[in-house]
């Protein structure tokens, strides 16, 4: 139950920063972070396909209700869900994860975050834009985008990692 109101929370806060904040923020030049899809990937290592897939949807759904979006952010969470199981399969540790334990930097090391996040909001930001613009001869402007948008997402990302996910202390 104490686990349940923590995502619930989690989620709220994510789609409340995306939607408030940094969905309303001009960088210019294409810029367009989205840190939404981090709460996908702090969901537990244990949960259901299924689950996953609909806890996507509801959070890419909320961020579409915010930015009048139409559907794009849904379809690129639930793409991100689907790629996530095998993601995390590619990057597991030798003795495989601890259910018990979150998927943060400070659990498995930020060499793993960067490559499973880096992995995933690249090909978030690259289906939504290529969504967004549906055309392939815009694709100077949709790599443009995806690429300067993942770099500022990402270096969002380390710093959400670094204040908020710090690991506990031992005694």
């Amino acid at each position: 139950m104490n686990n349940l109101l923590i995502h619930i929370i989690r989620l709220i806060v994510f789609v409340l920063a995306q939607g408030l904040i940094f969905g309303q923020l001009e960088f210019g030049v294409g810029i367009h972070p989205m840190i939404y899809p981090l709460f996908i990937l702090l969901l537990p290592f244990d949960i259901s396909p299924i689950l996953l897939i609909v806890m996507a949807f509801i959070t890419g759904i909320s961020v579409d209700f915010f930015m009048n979006t139409f559907g794009l952010h849904a379809s690129a969470a639930v793409l991100v869900a689907y790629i996530r199981p095998e993601l995390f399969r590619l990057f597991a540790p030798r003795d495989g994860y601890d259910v018990l334990k979150e998927p943060t930097a400070s659990e498995y090391g930020y060499k793993w975050f960067l490559s499973v996040a880096g992995i995933a909001i690249t090909i978030h930001h690259a289906w939504f834009f290529l969504l967004e613009h549906f055309s392939w001869s815009d694709w100077l402007i949709i790599l443009r985008k995806t690429v300067l948008s993942v770099i500022v997402t990402m270096f969002i990302l380390l710093i959400i990692q670094i204040l908020f996910f710090k690991k506990p202390k031992t005694i």
